[in-house]
């Protein structure tokens, strides 16, 4: 993923990685990563696009208690 840095972590920028990740046009703000049909190790190339592209090194455990584009966005934007 090539998440451009002035791109600020919005919901919709979210969804954007999970639909490359995942492989799927159906992801909206609330879809749950894990629903979607992802797993642990499709988890860490989320986690990776979100350190490369925004610079922010969130957990697993993170991830899991923010497993949408939403809420991962208000993670990002936190830390």
């Amino acid at each position: 993923m090539s998440t451009d840095l002035t791109t600020p972590a919005t919901p919709q920028a979210l969804v954007a990685v999970f639909q490359r990740v995942l492989e799927r046009d159906d992801v909206a703000p609330d879809s749950d990563f894990f629903d979607l049909g992802g797993d642990s190790l499709i988890a860490t190339r989320v986690l990776s696009a979100i350190a490369r592209g925004y610079h922010v090194e969130l957990t697993f455990d993170e991830f899991l208690l923010a497993p949408t584009p939403a809420a991962l966005a208000q993670r990002i934007t936190a830390a």
